[in-house]
This record gives C-alpha cells, sequence and structure tokens, in this order.
C-alpha cells in the first residue's frame, strides 16, 4: 500500500467529517468546473492538518472530485435510462490490477455482463471471466437485478494466471468442482467430517452433503493458498461458501469452519490487494468474531482453560486481529486500527519459534507443520522434549478416535450417505452373510440390520435382546431363489452367498440384487476386477458358437447375459472407478496434516503488519 492511498483514505474522512462536497459550489460549478481557487484553499487546510505539501494535497483533492463527478453522471444516467456502471477491477498476479468502466441495464442475465466485461477486456471467451460482487460470484443464469447488483457498485474480475485468456483457470476450477462432487456423492463414503479430535461428526444428510462440500472446496482453497494462487482460493471459497448458505446458521456459527472460511476469504482479498470489498470484509470479519466467541468464549476464555493458553489456535486470533485492524485502517479508524494491531503484534511475539528447535523435530522425522504447531504449544517455542510429547500424544488420541470409528461407526455414516428414499430400505448383504454365519436365520438377520441401518454390532444386540419383537414382525412369504438368476450373478463374478441373499432380499429382482451387490464393494481393486471380468464377457451377437461351454460353480452352464445387465454393472463400476480417481486428484495437493488450517508460518502476517505500522506512524 502506498502512500498516497494512505492520504486518499485520510481526506475521503476529512470531507466526510466536514460534509464537504466537492462536486458542488464552491468547488465546482456546471458553468465553469472545477473552481480552483476554492480547492487550493481546501489543499492548504488539510496540507497543515495532515502534514503534506499543498501540490499533494490538491491532486488527492482533484482526483477525489472526478470520481464523485463520475458517480455523479452515472447515478443521473441510471435514473433518466436505466442504464447502470459498474467499475471493474480485474485481477492479475502478473500485470497487477486493470481498472475498466461497464455500462448495461440490471434485468440482463449474469453472463451477458460477464460478456460485456470479456469484449472490454479483450478476452475471447466469456465463459472464462469470473465476477464477483459482495462477496458473491455472479450467476451467470440469473439477472443481475435478482442478485442484487446496484449502480456504480464496485465488482472485482478474475480471469487467471498463466495465458491470459483464463482458460487454465476456468478448466482447473471446474475439475476441482467435478471432483469434489463425485467424492462426497460417493456411496463409499471417501470423504468424512470429524472434529479436532478424530470423532466423527453426524448430520442430517441434506445438511451433511452441503457441508461436505463446503468443507470439500476450503480444502482445496487452502492448497491454492499454499501455493500462493489466491485467485484460485478466492473463486474455491466463495464456491464453499455458497454450499455452506445451505446450512443452518446456528449450526455454521457453532463450529469454526465457517469462521474460518470467512477468515481466508478476507485474507485473500488483503493479498488480491482488493480494497474495493472492504464492507464484505468488515462483515464476514464480525461473523468470524461471533463464531470464534461461541466456540472460544468471551476473550478466548474457554478455549485457553482447555488448551492453555500456548494454544495453537492464538495464530487464527493473530490472523483475525490484523485483519480488523486493516478494514480499520481503511476506514480512516486509526485508534482502532492502532489497538487491533499493537494486540496481533503481541500474539505474533508469542507465536515466534525457535528456528534451530523447528529443524531439529524435522530431523527427528517429524512433519514441519506438526513440529511447528508442537513448538507454539510449548511455553517458550524452544521446549524440543515436550514438543515431542506433544506429537505423540495428538497422534496416538487421533489414533484411538479413529480406531473407534472404523470398529463401531462405519455403518451409520453409510446410513448418511444414503438419504434417498430408495437406498432407506437397503441391506448388505454381506453383512447379512456375516450373521447367517453365527448362526442367525436370514429373515431376522434382515430385519435387524434394516433396523440398525446397517450397523452390524447394532444389528447382533437387537437379536440379542429383542428377538421376540423381530420374530413377531410380519415375515415376508419365502423367496424361492431364481436358479438362472443366481447363475448369471455368478457369471458376473459376485459370491455365491451375498448373490443369494441380494435375489432374496430384492425378491428376485436381478436389476436390483446388482445394485445391492456393488453398493457393497469399498474398494477400487475389487471394483476393476468385476470391472476387467465383466468386460471380457461375451455380449449377444458376438459369443463364439465353436467355443468350449462352461459352467458355474452351482453347476449351471453359462449363458450370454442381456445387454443391459452387463452395461449396467460396467457403467456402476466405471462411475465408482471414477470417483477413486477423482478422489486421488482431490488429495494430490493437500497436506496430511489434521491440523493443517492452523499451520500459518505468519511471515505474510508480519509483513503484513509492519507495512501498517509504518503508514499510521506517517
Amino acid at each position: 500500500m502506498s502512500q498516497l492511498d494512505n492520504l486518499f483514505i485520510q481526506f475521503r474522512a476529512l470531507l466526510q467529517s466536514e460534509d464537504v462536497k466537492l462536486w458542488e459550489e464552491p468547488y465546482y460549478s456546471k458553468d465553469l468546473g472545477s473552481i480552483e481557487g476554492a480547492l487550493e484553499n481546501l489543499a492548504k487546510k488539510y496540507s497543515e492538518i495532515v502534514g503534506v505539501d499543498m501540490s499533494r494535497c490538491k491532486f488527492v483533492l482533484t482526483e477525489l472530485q472526478e470520481n464523485a463527478l463520475r458517480k455523479l453522471a452515472a447515478l443521473q444516467e441510471f435514473s433518466s435510462t436505466g442504464i447502470a456502471t459498474f467499475k471493474v477491477r480485474r485481477i492479475d498476479k502478473h500485470s497487477g490490477a486493470t481498472m475498466v468502466e461497464v455500462k448495461c441495464r440490471l434485468d440482463i442475465l449474469g453472463s451477458e455482463l460477464q460478456a460485456d466485461i470479456a469484449k472490454k477486456l479483450e478476452l475471447p471467451n466469456a465463459e472464462h471471466v469470473k465476477c464477483i460482487a459482495a462477496g458473491k460470484i455472479v450467476n451467470a443464469h440469473s439477472t443481475l437485478a435478482d442478485q442484487q447488483l446496484k449502480n456504480n457498485q464496485q465488482l472485482i474480475v478474475i480471469v487467471g494466471d498463466g495465458d491470459n485468456t483464463g482458460e487454465a483457470l476456468y478448466e482447473r476450477i471446474n475439475r476441482i468442482k467435478a471432483d469434489v462432487q463425485a467424492v462426497v456423492s460417493s456411496k463409499n463414503g471417501l470423504i468424512e467430517m470429524e472434529d479436532q479430535n478424530g470423532s466423527q461428526v453426524y448430520l442430517p444428510p441434506s445438511k451433511h452433503k452441503a457441508l461436505l462440500m463446503g468443507l470439500g472446496f476450503c480444502e482445496k482453497a487452502r492448497a491454492a493458498m499454499h501455493r500462493e494462487h489466491f485467485e484460485e482460493a478466492l473463486l474455491l471459497l466463495l464456491e464453499a461458501d455458497d454450499y455452506f448458505s445451505g446450512c443452518d446458521s446456528k449450526l455454521l456459527e457453532s463450529v469454526d469452519n465457517y469462521a474460518l472460511l470467512n477468515l481466508d476469504i478476507v485474507w485473500c482479498y488483503l493479498c488480491l490487494k482488493n480494497v474495493t470489498q472492504i464492507p464484505d470484509a468488515e462483515r464476514r470479519l464480525a461473523c468470524c468474531s461471533r463464531s470464534f466467541r461461541i466456540s472460544y468464549g468471551e476473550n478466548f476464555e474457554r478455549l485457553y482453560s482447555l488448551k492453555g493458553k500456548e494454544c495453537p489456535e492464538r495464530a487464527l486470533i493473530m490472523r483475525l486481529q490484523l485483519l480488523q485492524g486493516v478494514v480499520f485502517f481503511h476506514q480512516n479508524r486509526r485508534d482502532e486500527a492502532f489497538e487491533r494491531f499493537e494486540a496481533a503484534n503481541n500474539l505474533l511475539k508469542e507465536l515466534k519459534i525457535n528456528g534451530d528447535q523447528l529443524a531439529l523435530l524435522v530431523e527427528m522425522g517429524f512433519e514441519a507443520s506438526e513440529a511447528r504447531m508442537a513448538l507454539r504449544s510449548c511455553k517458550g517455542g524452544n521446549d524440543v522434549e515436550r514438543a515431542v510429547q506433544f506429537i505423540q500424544e495428538r497422534r496416538q488420541q487421533l489414533k484411538n478416535a479413529r480406531k473407534q470409528y472404523k470398529t463401531t461407526e462405519r455403518a451409520v455414516e453409510r446410513r448418511l450417505k444414503r438419504s434417498n428414499s430408495k437406498d432407506s430400505t437397503w441391506v448388505n448383504p454381506r453383512s447379512v452373510c456375516s450373521l447367517t454365519e453365527m448362526g442367525y436365520e436370514n429373515g431376522l438377520a434382515t430385519i435387524a440390520l434394516q433396523r440398525a441401518n446397517n450397523d452390524i454390532l447394532k444389528a447382533v444386540e437387537l437379536l440379542q435382546t429383542e428377538a421376540d419383537e423381530l420374530n413377531a414382525v410380519s415375515p415376508r412369504a419365502p423367496v424361492t431363489i431364481d436358479a438362472m438368476k443366481l447363475a448369471q450373478l455368478l457369471q458376473l463374478g459376485f459370491y455365491e452367498k451375498d448373490s443369494r441373499v441380494a435375489l432374496e432380499n430384492a425378491s428376485n429382482n436381478i436389476e436390483e440384487a446388482i445394485e445391492s451387490l456393488m453398493c457393497a464393494i469399498e474398494s477400487e481393486e475389487e471394483l476393476q476386477t468385476i470391472l476387467d471380468h465383466v468386460s471380457r464377457m461375451p455380449k449377444p451377437g458376438d459369443q463364439n458358437l465353436d467355443g468350449p461351454s462352461t459352467s458355474t460353480a452351482s453347476g449351471q452352464a453359462q449363458t450370454t447375459l442381456p445387454s443391459p445387465i452387463i452395461e449396467a454393472v460396467l457403467s456402476h463400476a466405471r462411475s465408482e472407478i471414477e470417483t477413486y480417481k477423482a478422489y486421488d486428484r482431490f488429495n494430490s495437493d493437500l497436506k496430511l496434516s489434521d491440523m493443517e488450517y492452523l499451520d500459518l508460518p505468519l511471515i505474510q502476517e508480519e509483513k503484513v503488519l509492519t507495512e501498517y505500522f509504518n503508514m499510521l506512524r506517517q
């Protein structure tokens, strides 16, 4: 931030406090234009107040006057013609910011605004233009009025970073969207939600998916921030914000995920030097501060009592106080800004760690992120022995929580993944086989698993404690397994026991049986085995009539299966394998540390703090 920017902030505040209107007399006349004498007198007065030479003060006042006149002209044009004016700031980390003015009606679609901006910026593809207004990505398929865009509003435009056309960024964002959607929608529970202690977090299915989608975008955004790709990070964070907005506000305020989202968005604004979004930044920081008070207590006393005053969460508090100070500075609330900067500076001093001790822990085999947080959790930031103990205790805590989840709660998580009515009565054939092998009757095992939502341990408990009630349930008419359909399932590569249970539960409906069996597959390797096997199977019209006949394990002669059955299996297997690939892409640039969001090196924060302290002292 330049000294000139600092002067603009101070002069705006002075003009507002004295109710000076530079677009009116005695400073401007419709007939004469700008009145030099009056501007010079005002420049001389403000020069004495701020301690800057008069010529510079006059330059700032002239710029502010011209800006005010442009806004007034845009307001008059909108009143008479309905044509709105937008001041558009293109963000590009290579060439810096570019300002353009775009005029259009508010009843046009967002896609038309994108096209107008692309034309102004001489970009070949309007779809590559990502436009942000008041902290929201402009929707291409809704009108500007429906999205509450207003005349004279300032917009941000993000195009991209490589080819100057935005194509690379556009394709990368779309790929991330598709991968997050695929991973979250998978019935195999590839992504899960847990608290800081490693315990699973369960919510109603619709809220669970929305929150997971939001968290998925946050993880990818954080990876982009780590690479200092703040344009990409901001777009992903705003996508996450859109999903979080579908969650209950009380839920969002009771967890720190939404607070961190808002904190990260404002940090991106700052790193992209985008002061035009100060109103949105102020709103988001207030939301973050409110959520921190709920989670951590007033003045963070609950956090400190649980984790001690050396907890790594202080890095988040430091960043919050720094950003609050930046917002106050740009609002010319200098005393409040100084207080926030002082508080941030005090925390920064506490969070500094010994570089030699960090290097020693890394040499011992610990990750730099966990070593940094462990040292910050030790008084003085240089107790290596205590840091090692912190890391080991943390790892054991996570291991215990996740072990409990894997052994007792996996089926509950699976239930949450199956939110539609068709899946609500789904019973895992493998779980039925496990219970029948334990001596329970097939029908009772199925009823128990349905009631236990496929939690096998809970089903065993029901069979032991509520057997009479389960027996009293009106039994289904006995199902005689269709031998031909059983043979077809065996040909497809499914196990006989699982196939029998699936057919019985589906009343010999082979399509439902196949869907049930495919849903029970939980590894990419098994899916690939099924895919390879079924891909080699002959289809109607291309079987080798001269080849030897074969039979299944149950003695049934193999016949060529109908194409719809083969295609259903292939389609499901390919879809799930692609989901696993999406999961690999999703994880490719993520850190493995569960506390990565607390691992702020604070190097950039220190630079920003120094810069703004210097501006305050000017």
